[in-house]
């Protein structure tokens, strides 16, 4: 089989050699007579899987001690509304940058269970097209929350914001795992895996052992991070079989060097691409500002919405998929996560100039 180039926002693609290996163990998993999907969350052979994961995660990622690793249910969205029912008390507020859709989604849903929600800083004026600079946190801010990076308009943090000892709480669905962090200020940190940590049906959430205490009895059981945290995300039936491909993609990242190597490989891939866009003497122009610019999904539109929809249309004869761009920024979207070789980079390079040499 020839594999395509999957330039899609998410799911994203997946490297191949841990989908070689979960073909290969899905029907007997290390001979123990049956799959991993089938294998209860309490046996000895899932155990194994889930702490191992759980071990890969604080070793790679240089998590604390101080902070637990759950794996959670209901998608990267529901920790829009998880946050504040945990972290607010009576008469708390919170502070949170709007860079773009999945932040306006997170105040939304904090403001529907009737928080007291500060926007601070927005960049929603020029299309989210930069991280804000300028911003002061609130006084009694609970926490501060932020989206690490914007898929849909191709911004990135290069370095988090300096919160004073207030818990920063980030976002990090599409960009996990592609650089190394420092946990200084940081209170929690979650992500959806189907970007760069495996399939989608597990959300990742990294957090404080002190933000995990609360106890209040009018949040549904399942909701409270002390629940997860007391049965190290046992407490019902975990996605087994997404919690395993995460422990794959963990083991893949560790073979070709950890985070420090993938981070590198990110900023070669996104470099070649950018090179062709500033090249091109405005042929191609890039809708994020260059401070602001992802190392994950690089936006550009083309000078009409024919050319660039001939432009999707070729890129597929070559066998790239996933390069239309989102609905409100238009143009083009390559979204260039961990496992996207460096080989599909190239070809994309290569497909644009010839694309601008020929239109």
């Amino acid at each position: 089989m020839s594999r395509i180039f999957n330039f899609y926002a998410g799911p994203a693609t997946l490297p191949e050699t841990i989908l070689t290996e979960a073909a290969k163990e899905l029907v007997d998993f290390k001979d123990a007579g049956m799959s991993i999907m089938e294998a209860s969350h309490r046996s000895k052979a899932y155990d194994d899987v889930h702490s191992q994961a759980i071990l890969d995660i604080r070793n790679l990622y240089n998590v604390p001690d101080n902070f637990n690793i759950l794996f959670l249910q209901g998608g990267a969205s529901s920790q829009f509304f998880m946050i504040p029912m945990n972290l607010f008390g009576d008469g708390d507020a919170a502070d949170y940058i709007n860079t773009g859709a999945w932040t306006e989604k997170a105040i939304k849903e904090a403001q529907i269970l009737g928080k007291n929600i500060n926007i601070i800083a927005s960049a929603k004026d020029t299309n989210f097209d930069r991280i804000p600079r300028d911003y002061k946190i609130t006084n009694n801010a609970k926490y501060l929350y932020i989206t690490s990076n914007n898929t849909i308009a191709g911004t990135q943090y290069h370095s988090f914001p300096e919160t004073n000892g207030v818990p920063l709480v980030i976002d990090a669905s599409s960009d996990i795992f592609s650089y190394q962090i420092d946990w200084k200020n940081i209170g929690i940190l979650f992500a959806g895996a189907q970007k760069n940590a495996g399939p989608a049906g597990v959300t990742i959430v990294i957090i404080r052992k002190d933000l995990c205490e609360t106890k209040n009895d009018s949040i549904p059981t399942m909701l409270r991070y002390s629940t997860h945290a007391d049965k190290n995300s046992l407490f019902n039936t975990p996605p087994v079989f997404n919690i395993y491909m995460v422990g794959l993609n963990l083991k893949w990242l560790k073979s070709i060097g950890g985070i420090q190597a993938i981070q590198e490989q990110n900023q070669k891939k996104a470099s070649m691409i950018y090179d062709v866009i500033d090249g091109s003497d405005g042929y191609y122009k890039g809708h994020a500002q260059k401070n602001s610019r992802s190392l994950m999904n690089i936006t550009f539109n083309l000078k009409s919405p024919e050319l660039e929809t001939e432009f999707v249309a070729g890129s597929i004869k070559q066998n790239l998929i996933g390069l239309k761009g989102h609905r409100s920024v238009g143009g083009i979207r390559a979204s260039i996560y961990n496992a996207m070789p460096v080989e599909g980079c190239e070809k994309l390079v290569d497909f644009m100039k010839n694309f601008m040499k020929n239109n």
